[in-house]
């Protein structure tokens, strides 16, 4: 009798593993032309041996059993995460598949979770991924239990930043973007280092070569993160992840999860409350300790993530440009600046813009090369070329220059400064004007000017020289 029940339980993981097998390597082919990092397949045996036969014992986080069960387990002699999809649905059959397929592309990068291999034996793919310790963030981006404290801000700025740099991935790294579609605390881990590692390639979509988007007949994601434009056209874009980033941003900043009730009008009250808040100045209530308050960072942390999750997909900033400003303190050290040790997220055309506006671009740059000494000629050549680079990056394509105006107009920005500014000795920059004319004033302009012309001319000859360099600059200065 037990052999016959081996010989049954063989049997059906054989058909299981070659229609599970069909269909990854269609996914495979469909999705990245069957290329893909190698993965290791499990046995049937193997993954219920390391989960005790799927005992709920062996759980790695209770509150996720909706699509997919996570377990921990030990597979000769190595710890493992086994993820085990759930639901007898058709989509969420292929979703099994696509979380293989795309995982395994993303499996080097340090910001994803790595996945080792995977089962075909069971009715529906089980994926096995490294294990290092890994804690799940909860609803309100946190470890352990919904009442436990929130992490420290600095962890919370990092994990902000892993998750941006994943995403940035998904969207450049590859000749067809890849869109994930469910960005939320929940598809966040942290391994024994506190490094954050996105997870969850279930839902993601490829768009195809060469398009900004994609019509899906079914929407997916997690309410409170979905992004309203999305649920409203069915359109996927790479600002459909941009507006979960933003609200997963919130989630970290206030320690509160974006829904109460489920409900999708949960979602948008809670991003709601927090803009209108914003907008009439009044203070939005920043989770953590008090004594871990960093309310400069945390306002611009706020801001972003606001223009995260703007209504319109136009007002939102990609992903791309959202990178960090974190300088160690031996960088800052080095360029004669305090140490810093906070992580910023900003969108450089507006913090340029933003410094320019205060007066503090040109210092800014010039402190980070080492020059302490700016003249006003050399302040206006760095205001030209960042006006040029603002009237290139104009929203309206026609209101931005041609390509032969804008090469013409660093040579007449260079031309400017040599006009009208000239360094001597000693590294005390000055109009030339006034230099020339104060050296003939006081009769030394013959000691500047020997060294530039032969010294065996007569005096009537230098007097003449004297005289017309005196003229030109009286015109000089008439034109200006």
């Amino acid at each position: 009798m037990e052999v016959w029940r081996r010989k049954k339980e063989k049997g059906k993981a054989r058909k299981c593993f070659l229609k599970n097998g069909s269909m990854f390597l269609h996914k495979l082919i469909a999705d990245c032309n069957g290329i893909s990092n190698p993965i290791r397949m499990f046995s049937s045996d193997q993954i219920s041996k390391a989960t005790n036969h799927f005992d709920p014992k062996c759980f790695l986080d209770e509150d996720r059993a909706i699509y997919f069960t996570l377990y921990k387990g030990i597979i000769e002699g190595r710890p493992y995460v086994i993820k085990r999809y759930i639901v007898q649905l058709y989509v969420e059959e292929k979703m099994g598949y696509n979380d293989i397929v795309l995982s395994a592309r993303v499996s080097n990068h340090s910001d994803f979770l790595k996945l080792i291999g995977c089962c075909l034996e069971y009715p529906f793919p089980v994926v096995v991924f490294e294990d290092l310790d890994y804690r799940v963030l909860n609803k309100r981006g946190s470890i352990g239990s919904l009442d436990a404290p929130l992490l420290p801000w600095n962890v919370r700025l990092k994990i902000a930043k892993e998750v941006a740099t994943a995403i940035t991935y998904l969207h450049t790294a590859f000749p067809r973007t890849i869109i994930h579609r469910d960005i939320k605390a929940e598809n966040v881990f942290l391994d024994k280092n506190g490094t954050a590692k996105l997870t969850d390639l279930s839902n993601a979509v490829t768009l195809p070569k060469g398009k900004s988007r994609i019509l899906e007949v079914i929407v997916v994601g997690t309410f409170g993160y979905l992004d309203p434009d999305y649920s409203m056209t069915g359109f996927v874009t790479e600002y459909s992840d941009v507006f979960s980033f933003g609200i997963f941003m919130l989630v970290l900043l206030m320690g509160r999860p974006p829904i109460s009730d489920g409900s999708p009008d949960d979602g948008r009250k809670f991003i709601g409350y927090v803009r209108d808040l914003h907008e009439r100045g009044e203070p939005v209530e920043f989770g953590g300790d008090s004594n871990d308050m960093r309310p400069g960072q945390m306002e611009m942390f706020l801001d972003l993530a606001l223009r995260c999750c703007q209504m319109r997909v136009e007002d939102r900033p990609k992903m791309i440009l959202l990178w960090n400003l974190y300088d160690g303190p031996s960088d800052r050290k080095r360029h004669g600046m305090a140490p810093r040790s906070d992580v910023r997220f900003i969108d450089i055309r507006n913090y340029v813009r933003g410094l320019q506006e205060k007066g503090e671009f040109t210092e800014t740059i010039f402190q980070l090369v080492g020059v302490r000494d700016v003249v006003e000629a050399e302040r206006c050549q760095v205001d030209k070329f960042v006006d040029l680079t603002f009237r290139c990056c104009k929203r309206s394509v026609e209101e931005r220059p041609k390509m032969i105006d804008v090469a013409k107009e660093p040579k007449r920005i260079q031309r400017s400064l040599n006009r009208f500014t000239f360094s001597v000795s000693g590294g005390y920059p000055v109009g030339i004007l006034e230099y020339v004319k104060g050296l003939y004033e006081v009769g030394k302009l013959s000691e500047v000017t020997d060294p530039m012309m032969m010294k065996d001319i007569s005096s009537a000859q230098r007097s003449e020289v004297e005289a017309s360099v005196f003229t030109c600059t009286e015109m000089l200065r008439g034109e200006g």
